[in-house]
This record gives C-alpha cells, sequence and structure tokens, in this order.
C-alpha cells in the first residue's frame, strides 16, 4: 500500500494515447469478427456435444474418420486435459436439421460408430442436446439481458452524477465489452451463456470501480472550485488508485485460478473475466474520466460562446450617459 499512498501520476496526460489504443483495439477486433465471426456456443445455435474418454491415446482424425459416414457436418478436437484422452464431438444443429438428422440421435449413432470402428475403449463422460427452439430464445435472452444492464447502467450513473460522466461510464463500458468480444473472436473462445454471464459480470465489475472514482470527483470538485476538472480528476483516481489495483488484482488471481484449475468448461467464462478485469481497471482511469474532461471542456465552451454575443449585446443597447448640467448657485436676496 506505501507504493500507492500519495501518488501524483498525470494520468489524465496520456488519455488521447489511451484512447487512440483503445480505438485500435476495437477496430481489429470488428474487423476480426467481421472476417471470420465470433463462434457461438452449442448454448445458442442448438445441436449435440459428446464428450468421450478414451483410455488410451487416440487421434482427432481417427474419431473423424469412425463417424465420417454418419450424414452432417461434424467437428472433432481434443478437449481438456491431453493426458486424459478426452474427445469433443459436435454436431451443429443447422446440418443435422438440413440432413433430418435427428439431435438426440446423432449422439447415439456417434457412439455407435466409434465402437464399431475398434479404435479403443472408451466412456462417454457427457452429452449435451439444445434444440433449435431453445438456443434462439436464450440467444434473444442473452442479448436482451445485456442491453437491460447497460441501460440501468447508464440511467443509474446519470441520476447520480452529471450526464456527462453517464456518457464516460457509458463508453467505457461498451469498450470492455467489445475489447472481451474481439479477444475471445482472436483466441477462438464460443460464445456461451456462460460467457455472457462473465460479460453482464464485467459490465457491472467496471461501473463499480468508474463509481468509486466519480464519487472522490465530486467530493473533490467542491474543495478545489478554482481547478480544472483535468487536474481534479488526476487528483481523484491517484488518491483512489491503492484501492482500485488491489481490488483488481485479487479479482484477477481469483479468476486466474479458476482458469487454471476450473476445467474445460469453465475455460470461456474465466479467460473472459480476465480480460475483462483488466480492460476494466484500464477504461476506468483512462476512459471514463478522459470522456468525461472532453465533453465538460466542450460543454464550456459552448456556454462561453453563447454568453458572449448575449453579453455584447446587452453592452451595446444601453443608451449614453448624457453630461449633467453644473447647478448655478441662485441667490435670492
Amino acid at each position: 500500500m506505501d507504493l500507492f499512498s500519495n501518488t501524483n501520476y498525470n494520468f489524465t496526460k496520456w488519455r488521447w494515447h489511451a484512447l487512440a489504443i483503445s480505438a485500435l483495439i476495437v477496430l481489429l477486433g470488428i474487423v476480426q469478427i467481421a472476417r471470420n465471426g465470433l463462434p457461438l456456443g452449442i448454448d445458442f445455435t442448438g445441436g449435440t456435444i459428446v464428450v468421450l474418454r478414451f483410455a488410451q491415446p487416440v487421434t482427432d482424425a481417427a474419431v473423424r474418420t469412425a463417424i465420417d459416414t454418419l450424414p452432417g457436418e461434424k467437428v472433432v478436437q481434443q478437449y481438456g486435459d491431453p493426458s486424459l484422452h478426452e474427445i469433443m464431438v459436435r454436431f451443429p444443429q443447422t446440418q443435422n436439421q438440413e440432413q433430418g438428422f435427428g439431435l438426440e440421435a446423432s449422439s447415439k449413432q456417434a457412439v455407435a460408430a466409434i465402437e464399431k470402428a475398434n479404435i479403443g475403449k472408451f466412456d462417454v463422460l457427457s452429452t449435451e442436446v439444445v434444440g433449435p427452439v431453445v438456443g434462439k430464445e436464450l440467444q434473444s435472452k442473452g442479448i436482451w439481458a445485456t442491453i437491460a444492464s447497460i441501460v440501468g447502467i447508464c440511467i443509474y450513473v446519470a441520476l447520480r452524477f452529471r450526464l456527462i460522466f453517464a456518457i464516460g461510464a457509458l463508453v467505457a463500458t461498451f469498450h470492455d465489452i467489445f475489447v472481451v468480444l474481439a479477444m475471445l473472436s482472436f483466441f477462438g473462445y464460443e460464445l456461451s451463456l456462460n460467457v455472457v454471464a462473465a460479460i453482464l459480470t464485467i459490465a457491472g465489475y467496471s461501473v463499480n470501480d468508474t463509481i468509486v472514482i466519480f464519487d472522490r470527483v465530486r467530493e473533490n470538485l467542491r474543495l478545489m472550485r478554482r481547478e480544472p476538472l483535468d487536474k481534479v480528476v488526476n487528483v481523484s483516481v491517484n488518491q483512489t488508485l491503492g484501492r482500485t489495483l488491489i481490488t483488481a488484482g485479487t479479482t484477477f488471481l481469483a479468476v486466474l485460478a479458476l482458469y487454471v484449475f476450473g476445467g474445460e468448461v469453465l475455460k470461456g467464462f474465466a479467460f473472459a473475466m480476465l480480460v475483462g478485469v483488466v480492460t476494466g481497471t484500464y477504461s476506468t482511469i483512462f476512459i471514463a474520466a478522459a470522456i468525461a474532461i472532453i465533453l465538460s471542456r466542450r460543454e464550456y465552451s459552448r456556454r462561453a460562446a453563447a454568453a458572449a454575443p448575449a453579453r455584447g449585446t446587452a453592452a451595446g443597447s444601453a443608451a449614453p450617459e448624457q453630461p449633467r448640467k453644473p447647478r448655478r448657485n441662485v441667490r435670492v436676496s
């Protein structure tokens, strides 16, 4: 804590550099998603996933060859710890429907085909079946849940603080969500219900951290009335720096343990949370405060420009003062 007490770092000096870096990352993420798309998990697309554990090492190609006679496009890949020899077989819902291949039947026929190929003994660890109607409903609910959370955050911050602070918090929240989606696309993680839960958690985490700084800004505005907003923000960020970094650090370590030891099912959730904690802390210091400073200066310039003609008109319409005639002393005898 001594490293973060009485600090005087000039964070606001680098706001334009931070905004440029963030814009570049978001732009690259949009290009990546536009080119390759964001892979949707079975929760949203519908389909069947079968996880098999073999008693001996088995290659993806051997399993793919065993089920090659089944209709529809299959996805076969290693799953979990390589030392456990686990294979995941996935049948996307769209191809299965076109071939008239039932979702539950796909898992049974896949298991039968692998047994017939005699590539080794195995156990079926899990079978997950999601129908097309459920997948579309979950996708719709996930989108609306994200939108509702962002709108609620915006209203709350707007009521508690000035509008410019609400806009700064909203931009920082959108920034964090886009960065997380971009990283998911870069590293090939699927968008599942677990990842949607992580995104909602990140939105709340980012706004909570932003509100702590904005609360300190509001307090310092009363004490530093003659100081510009960028200096007040810089002082406030330095005063809350220890709390921000320690909270982010402990959260990051907890999520890192979940990522390492939580298993394959929680990999996407933990990865999204790791990225979200880092970008949430970064956006609180550099994005939300920077947007508030920029909007505050524009608001001040607009008010000054509107007030200048009014003062000039009032001064020009005043009638010139007439010189007074000297009074004569009249003596009455």
